[in-house]
C-alpha cells in the first residue's frame, strides 16, 4: 500500500515516475493567469499567520466550509484568524476526494515541510508552526514565489488600474517577472446603469478623457489599452458567460450607450449588441499589438442575490452555467479571421459538456502562422481537479495537438497555490507514462520528455513572447530615465 502523498503521488508506473523526475519536476513555472495582488508583490509583504496567507479571499475553501455547516462568521465574518483556521482545519477531513484535500496537504508539505494531516486535533500545532515561518523574511511573497521557481507571472488588472505596483516590481529586476493583463469586464457590465456609470467615472479619470459618447468610451479604453502595452502587457482576458457576436451598427450602439449614460436600463438585445461591439474592438486592438486574448466562458456568477448584497462579488456564489457556446464563438472567431485580424487566442470552458466543442473549435482557426495559435485552455475553475485535468488532456489529445498546449495556470488569489502546477505535471506524466507501459506510445523518453517540458514551460514562454515584453519594459524605463 502506498503512503498518502508520498514522493510518487499520482504516478502509477515506473515510466511515469521517470518522466516526472527527469523532465517535469525541473521546469520553472510560467503562470500566465492568476488573481494575485501586484501591490503585495511590489511591497514584498509578509503574512502574520497562515489564515492570512491561506483563507483570505479563497472562495474555494469558503464554499467547502459552508457545505460543512460552518457559519459565515468563520468564513468572511469577524471571527479571529485562528478561529477561522480552526474551522477550516475541522472541515479538511470532510473534503476527501475534493481537490482541496490534495491541494491543502501539498501546500503544507511544499512550503512548510508539514507531513501531518490537517484536522481539528492538529490545527493548533500546524497553525503555530506555519505562522511562525511566515513571519520570517524568507517567507515573504517574493520568496514564496522563488521557492516554487515561478519565473513569469501575469496578474489580472482592470483598465482603470494605474499599474504603479507593476512599475515598482519591474524596477526591482529580480524574478519572477510580473506583467499585467488587460481585463475590461466592468466596461462591458451594462446590466446595471447606476453601477456602470460609477465605473465610467473612474475610467474617465484614469484615461483623462471625458466620456459622453460611445466613441469617447472607445477612445478611453483604447488609451488604457495603449498604456498597458507600455508596461509590458501582452495579454487581455475576458470573463464572459458566453461569447457575444450579435450584428451591430455603431449608430445603434451609440444610442444604447446614451441610454445607459442617462441611467436608463437597456433590454437584453441591446445589451448583446453593446457587448458584441466592445468585444470586437478589444479583439482588434489585441491583434494590432500582437497580444494574446483569453476568453473564460461559461460561469454563472453571483447566483445568491442575498449573499451578494451582503458580501459582494467573488465570495463563492458562482457555478457552472449551461449557456450555448459554439455558435457565437465560431461566429466571433470567423469574423476576425475573415478580416485577417485574429490574434493568438485561448478559450476556456467551465461546463465540461463543452469540452469537445472547444477542442474542435481551435482547429477551425489554426492557420499555420503560429504553432497552436488558437488554444483550448487548461481545465478551469471547477474543472481544475484530477478528473477534469485528465478529461481536458485526453480530449485535446484526441482532437488537437497536446504537444502544442501552453499548459497549466493557477487562476488563484493565494501565494501558496503554486503546487497546483506540480499537481498538473504529475497527472500529465502519469497519463503518458501509463500509455508507454501499455505499448500505446513508443518508449521514446527523450521525445516524450521534450513534449512534457514544452507543455510545462517552453510552449508558454515562446507563445507569449515574455522575453520581448521584458525587453520592451527595459527600453521604456531607459527612455524615461
Amino acid at each position: 500500500m502506498r503512503s498518502f502523498l508520498d514522493q510518487h503521488f499520482l504516478l502509477y508506473s515506473d515510466t511515469a515516475i521517470d518522466l516526472y523526475e527527469e523532465y517535469a519536476r525541473p521546469m520553472p513555472i510560467v503562470d500566465y493567469h492568476n488573481h494575485l495582488s501586484p501591490k503585495d508583490i511590489a511591497q514584498d509583504i509578509g503574512f502574520e499567520n497562515l489564515t492570512q496567507a491561506w483563507l483570505y479571499g479563497d472562495h474555494y475553501k469558503w464554499r467547502a466550509m459552508r457545505s460543512n455547516g460552518i457559519e459565515e462568521h468563520y468564513c468572511t465574518g469577524a471571527a479571529s484568524d485562528y478561529e477561522k483556521f480552526e474551522q477550516w482545519a475541522a472541515t479538511v477531513p470532510y473534503t476527501m476526494r475534493n481537490p482541496l484535500y490534495h491541494w491543502t496537504h501539498l501546500e503544507l508539505q511544499r512550503y512548510f515541510d508539514v507531513n501531518t494531516l490537517l484536522n481539528k486535533q492538529s490545527a493548533a500545532e500546524i497553525y503555530t508552526h506555519c505562522s511562525n515561518l511566515l513571519q520570517q523574511p524568507e517567507y515573504s511573497v517574493k520568496q514564496l514565489l522563488k521557492r516554487m521557481r515561478v519565473e513569469w507571472l501575469c496578474t489580472t488588472d482592470d483598465p482603470i488600474d494605474d499599474l504603479s505596483h507593476h512599475q515598482l516590481i519591474a524596477a526591482d529586476q529580480t524574478l519572477p517577472y510580473v506583467f499585467p493583463t488587460f481585463r475590461p469586464d466592468k466596461a462591458m457590465a451594462c446590466d446595471d446603469p447606476q453601477s456602470y456609470n460609477q465605473y465610467l467615472a473612474h475610467l474617465s479619470a484614469a484615461a483623462n478623457i471625458e466620456i459622453f459618447t460611445f466613441q469617447d468610451l472607445l477612445e478611453a479604453l483604447k488609451s488604457r489599452h495603449d498604456y498597458f502595452a507600455t508596461q509590458g502587457c501582452r495579454l487581455s482576458d475576458h470573463g464572459l458567460d458566453r461569447m457575444y457576436a450579435t450584428d451591430f451598427s455603431e449608430k445603434e450602439v451609440a444610442i444604447h450607450f446614451q441610454n445607459l449614460r442617462h441611467g436608463r436600463k437597456i433590454d437584453d438585445a441591446a445589451q448583446r449588441a453593446f457587448k458584441s461591439a466592445l468585444i470586437y474592438h478589444f479583439a482588434l486592438w489585441n491583434w494590432e499589438k500582437g497580444w494574446t486574448q483569453q476568453f473564460h466562458l461559461g460561469a454563472i456568477r453571483n447566483t445568491n442575490s442575498r449573499m451578494q448584497h451582503l458580501l459582494g462579488a467573488d465570495t463563492g456564489w458562482d457555478s457552472i452555467g449551461d449557456y450555448p457556446q459554439a455558435s457565437n464563438l465560431s461566429r466571433f472567431l470567423d469574423t476576425l479571421d475573415r478580416e485577417n485580424k485574429l490574434t493568438q487566442t485561448i478559450i476556456y470552458n467551465l461546463n465540461p459538456a463543452d469540452n469537445a466543442a472547444f477542442a474542435t473549435m481551435i482547429g477551425n482557426f489554426n492557420d499555420g502562422s503560429v504553432a497552436g495559435k488558437i488554444q483550448w485552455g487548461s481545465a478551469w475553475w471547477f474543472l481544475d481537479q484530477k478528473d477534469g485535468i485528465e478529461q481536458q488532456l485526453n480530449t485535446l489529445s484526441n482532437m488537437g495537438l497536446l504537444s502544442r498546449f501552453v499548459g497549466m495556470l493557477t487562476d488563484s488569489r493565494s501565494f501558496l497555490s503554486f503546487p497546483r502546477h506540480e499537481y498538473f505535471r504529475r497527472i500529465l506524466c502519469n497519463l503518458l507514462g501509463t500509455e508507454i507501459e501499455k505499448g500505446e506510445l513508443p518508449n521514446d523518453l527523450p521525445w516524450i520528455g521534450k513534449l512534457i517540458q514544452d507543455v510545462c514551460y517552453y510552449n508558454a514562454k515562446e507563445y507569449f513572447q515574455f522575453d520581448l515584453s521584458a525587453q520592451q519594459m527595459e527600453a521604456n524605463q531607459s527612455s524615461v530615465n
